[in-house]
């Protein structure tokens, strides 16, 4: 079953049992981490919501790191949130689509969300759903892959889809316009450094948060 026009549940759940490789985790997520952990250091503020959130890895190391926060996780994938709670990674958890979070209006200070948003198939409706559970003032940090070309994305996008699994990358551009869009304000844009992927695809954290 697929969220909405979206990949199927099927595909995360397989990919849950190589997620945390140490080698994938190196390449792919943990530039990303440390991105979005540096972010949230200037003020992010105690509660924190992390979207797509995989095994929980990330959500681990905010609690670690940033002690005086609580952290809720939410994932699409039932196999992601069963290997969180085997390592019991995430305090709180919750298995929900981006597209309709299962949380009320301004119940978080913080919402973070890495190397998921391409999956999203109605990206303007998730920002708007972050955008909702969010606190006035509340900052949003997103990371993924974002081509240097339109061309490139809309290649990205076809070659999903006739693999049987729709993603959309945005580009760097077109993050930020979807982001104001939705009603945020852009705080800035930093490219992750992933080697020897930033090259070829970039990886950039927007960071922006809801008008007070």
């Amino acid at each position: 079953m697929s969220e909405r026009g979206g990949p199927d549940r099927w595909f995360f759940d397989v990919w849950s049992r190589f997620y945390d490789a140490p080698l994938v985790q190196r390449l792919t997520y943990r530039p990303e981490h440390d991105a979005v952990l540096r972010g949230l250091g200037r003020g992010g503020g105690r509660r924190i919501l992390d979207v797509a959130c995989g095994t929980g890895l990330l959500a681990a190391r905010i609690r670690r790191e940033l002690p005086d926060t609580s952290v809720v996780g939410v994932d699409f994938s039932r196999g992601m949130l069963a290997q969180a709670a085997a390592h019991e990674r995430v305090v709180a958890a919750a298995q929900g689509s981006a597209l309709d979070l299962p949380f009320r209006d301004a119940s978080f200070d913080a919402v973070v969300s890495t190397e998921a948003f391409h999956w999203f198939p109605d990206q303007p409706r998730a920002l708007a759903e972050f955008l909702r559970v969010l606190a006035p003032r509340g900052r949003l940090l997103v990371s993924l892959v974002n081509p240097p070309l339109e061309a490139m994305s809309r290649a990205g996008s076809r070659l999903s889809r006739l693999l049987g699994e729709p993603a959309h990358w945005p580009t760097r551009g077109r993050m930020r316009a979807l982001v104001e869009d939705a009603g945020f304000r852009v705080e800035s844009q930093r490219i992750v450094l992933r080697v020897p992927a930033t090259l070829v695809l970039p990886s950039v954290l927007t960071i922006a948060s809801r008008p007070g």
